[in-house]
């Protein structure tokens, strides 16, 4: 009884932070839906809106780069092609690479110097700091007031520049993020999941929050810093994998605002394969982790901030964090299905469960009004809609072991290099994306387990036709399909990319 009685507490525990999040998310629902109605016009205000007279601020576009060989002619490219008034845009390529792309970098810029842009190879000796070491270093030469960064996959439109710098006309704003978009959402199912969680992400949670003051993330580029705004916070620092949600925090701590366009859309690529997928997942994670022990405490005492701002802010800290309580409540869930049906006398206080259930449905209905942004309502488009959200749930908790790891990784400092998300240039299913160089050699060392998480939940499936004495109990087998589903996705699709 002692076991079982610690099973039940730590599931109780982890089903309520589930449940807690649950309701935050919510309440960000409620906020998005109030943002959308009374919306202002000025959101896509562009240079033709804007006054005649406006003074159009020097401008550096930062794109920190490193080992791109597939993207990096695509990216050029793309940036030249910005409208701004000329002589008050400068472009630098901050190039930490080691192999080849090197010497194709330097000749591309070299071609674009020569057609009289302004644009600059800008190389270190050594990776320190990593993506953040490369922005500091950049900003030490930057002539621009405003810093727009840019990761190598990031496509922005020729008008980005002119939609989204009149914004900074409010000196108190010191960043403006836009929304990013996907080249490649349907791909295939793995993009199509991805591209489901960012758009929750970037209309709900980025509008839910800013709309009310909260505190949001610069999501580390489509996106323009005032310098005054990153000296002020402190600079970038590398001692987190995401740079841009430790800074983020530093500069609200410091009273600046940030805007958040939702309307203004940068298409970027989505990685199309599992081990690229997994290295962002986990330098994702591990960072929200790292950056909670660093800067919970410092929202929670900050007198300045509403008790509101402080709950949404480490709620949003703590993000990463709810794979870790998914994956306790999935592998406790087996475990408490026959606790339940062993003792009878605790039958009432397994009620509790339900909460799993109304936290699903409060994440269902949230998702909803995401989706509904994006496609549009209508029977058929739910319909769409359904099975994208199990979907995703199901994956998203075969993603639970991996990002619970990098989450532990994160909560007791284990410090681990800046693995970045390899690049493919592919859009189309026909491309083949076999022969990228940069692609993970070595199968994930948790691959194993999570075939095993996928047999244990085939077991958690049997186990609700032989518990009890009344035929069953298949009040969790819904849950532990999706687990078996989730897992044996995440497992073979793994194993036969070999990657």
């Amino acid at each position: 009884m002692i076991i079982a009685s610690i099973i039940i507490v730590v599931y109780s525990i982890a089903l309520l932070l589930i449940f807690v999040f649950a309701l935050a998310q919510l309440n960000l629902l409620f906020n998005y839906l109030a943002a959308t109605n009374t919306k202002s016009e000025t959101e896509t205000s562009s240079a033709k809106d804007s006054d005649a007279s406006f003074d159009w601020p020097m401008v550096t576009i930062q794109l920190p780069v490193y080992n791109e060989l597939y993207v990096m002619e695509r990216l050029l490219n793309n940036i030249v092609q910005l409208k701004y008034p000329k002589g008050l845009l400068e472009i630098q390529v901050l190039d930490d690479s080691t192999d080849e792309s090197v010497l194709s970098t330097s000749e591309h810029i070299i071609a674009l110097q020569e057609q009289g842009y302004s644009i600059k190879h800008i190389r270190r000796e050594n990776r320190e700091g990593f993506k953040a070491g490369a922005l500091k270093a950049g900003l030490e030469e930057a002539k621009g007031t405003f810093i727009a960064i840019f990761d190598a996959d990031f496509l922005p439109h020729e008008d980005w520049l002119l939609e989204s710098i009149p914004h900074f006309s409010d000196p108190n704003i010191g960043v403006v993020q836009t929304r990013w978009g996907h080249l490649n959402r349907d791909y295939s199912l793995l993009t199509r999941i991805q591209a489901f969680a960012l758009d929750a992400h970037f209309t709900l949670e980025q509008v839910g929050r800013n709309s009310k003051g909260h505190f949001i993330n610069f999501n580390g580029t489509a996106g323009i810093w005032r310098k005054t705004c990153i000296y002020d916070a402190g600079n970038w620092e590398g001692d987190t994998l995401t740079e841009d949600l430790d800074l983020s925090y530093r500069a609200q701590l410091k009273n600046w605002k940030f805007k958040y366009l939702e309307k203004v859309v940068t298409p970027a690529e989505l990685p199309i394969v599992i081990s690229a997928a997994r290295s962002q997942q986990f330098r994702w994670n591990k960072g929200g982790a790292e950056n909670f022990q660093k800067l919970a405490l410092r929202v929670l005492k900050d007198k300045k901030l509403s008790i509101k701002t402080k709950m949404h802010g480490v709620l949003h800290l703590l993000n990463s964090t709810m794979f870790l309580n998914v994956l306790i409540v999935a592998v406790l869930s087996i475990p408490m299905l026959y606790i339940k049906n062993e003792y009878a006398h605790l039958k009432n206080y397994f009620y509790m469960m339900s909460f799993f259930v109304i936290s699903s449905v409060i994440f269902f209905i949230c998702y909803w009004y995401m989706f509904k942004n994006s496609y549009g309502g209508g029977f058929k488009n739910f319909l769409k809609y359904i099975a994208s959200f199990f979907l995703f749930f199901s994956i998203a908790m075969g993603f639970s072991l991996h990002n619970s790891l990098a989450v532990l990784e994160g909560h007791f400092r284990i410090k681990s290099d800046f693995i970045r998300t390899p690049k493919f240039n592919v859009g189309e299913k026909k491309d083949s994306w076999k022969n990228n160089k940069y692609l993970a050699k070595n199968l994930s060392g948790s691959l194993i387990i999570e075939g095993l998480l996928m047999l244990y939940f085939l077991f958690g499936m049997y186990s609700a036709f032989v518990v009890g004495n009344e035929g069953g109990d298949f009040g969790l087998f819904p849950f532990h399909l999706m687990l078996f589903f989730g897992f044996g996705y995440v497992f073979f699709s793994s194993l036969f990319s070999k990657s």
